[in-house]
């Protein structure tokens, strides 16, 4: 079946070798711009003579890290050091980068729940569309960088979703201990759908995604990791040379299911009792939940469901019934690919 084709275009050659650096444009009319577009702003750097890497950041508009990193990269390499091309987009969703929020402030959509994406949608449709539909096809492999934003905070740790075929899971797994971030987590099942790892699995790319910070920071030690990481699977995959930077081994995590997730009970103002990093007891107590409006009612204490290590936390302190307050990981002890 033929795909319908995309709304978006470009002026950028993705088979021209060199750096060019443009925008895909979006189509948005509205009243104040009937004819207005979206400029996302994209590159391509390199001779072609080697794989393809796609490289985003600033799906949600809130994590800022990946976003500092690629445009660095923009900025900084010179096509001749590249063996092979990267497409690179530090701000996929622009309106929502602009904006400083998780969702686009034009249509509400959250870019990592919409794929395949819609090319008549709006515009967070129409880019999940050119993505999957348009740029995937071109390339090998797929690197996503994320953070918590503005309303969690992550423990760094790089993300593989095992797809049950070795040729994709093999390569995947090596380019995450190639990355090198503190915890590398590995799961078969993802527990939301619709994301940019189930369309890189849909094309057959080796894929590595990540979260590596949060508060709605930039924060220097992510951005430096990252940094590091990025440099460092382009080495693994022969795009650039030098040797590779480690900083210890990678501890493989998981995260089971909702079972390791703690969630408010009620609104109020959020305490935390313990730090990122802790490993924690089923039944220890996660925070507590306190009521300024409500003076005389007694805090509500929150308590862990499961044991673990605390690599997510609520970085708000108000919250409401449903907001995620944290969430933790086991060790990895299922079967490796290839073992």
């Amino acid at each position: 079946m033929t795909s319908p084709a995309t709304r978006i275009w470009t002026d950028l050659d993705f088979g021209q070798s060199g750096k060019q650096v443009g925008a895909l444009m979006v189509d948005h009319s509205v009243t104040r711009s009937a004819y207005g577009m979206i400029p996302v702003p994209a590159a391509v750097i390199g001779t072609g003579d080697g794989p393809t890497v796609l490289m985003v950041a600033g799906t949600h508009g809130d994590e800022y890290e990946g976003q500092i990193v690629l445009t660095e990269l923009i900025r900084e390499l010179d096509p001749a050091e590249v063996s092979g091309r990267l497409i690179i987009l530090p701000a996929l969703n622009l309106p929502a980068a602009k904006a400083g929020e998780r969702v686009s402030p034009h249509d509400g959509g959250n870019l990592n729940r919409v794929y395949p994406g819609d090319p008549a949608g709006g515009p967070t449709q129409q880019i999940a569309y050119y993505v999957e539909s348009v740029l995937m096809p071109l390339c090998d492999v797929f690197m996503d960088l994320h953070s918590g934003g503005s309303s969690l905070d992550y423990l760094p740790l790089s993300m593989v979703g095992l797809t049950g075929d070795d040729v994709i899971d093999i390569p995947a797994l090596a380019l995450a201990d190639a990355f090198n971030a503190p915890n590398t987590m590995v799961w078969s099942t993802n527990t939301v759908g619709g994301n940019s790892e189930d369309a890189a699995r849909r094309n057959g790319l080796i894929a590595l995604s990540g979260e590596f910070g949060g508060r709605g920071v930039a924060s220097p030690g992510g951005i430096a990791l990252v940094r590091r990481g990025v440099r460092n699977g382009l080495i693994h995959l022969s795009i650039l040379e030098g040797a590779i930077d480690r900083r210890g081994k990678s501890r493989l995590i998981d995260v089971p299911g909702y079972a390791y997730y703690v969630y408010a009970p009620r609104e109020g103002v959020y305490v935390q009792a313990c730090e990122l990093g802790d490993m924690v007891e089923a039944g220890q107590v996660a925070g507590t939940i306190h009521n300024p409006e409500q003076p005389d009612r007694e805090p509500a204490t929150v308590t862990f469901k499961s044991a673990g290590l605390l690599v997510c936390e609520r970085a708000k302190g108000r919250v409401e019934p449903g907001d995620c307050l944290a969430h933790l990981a086991v060790d990895f002890t299922g079967t490796l690919p290839g073992q």
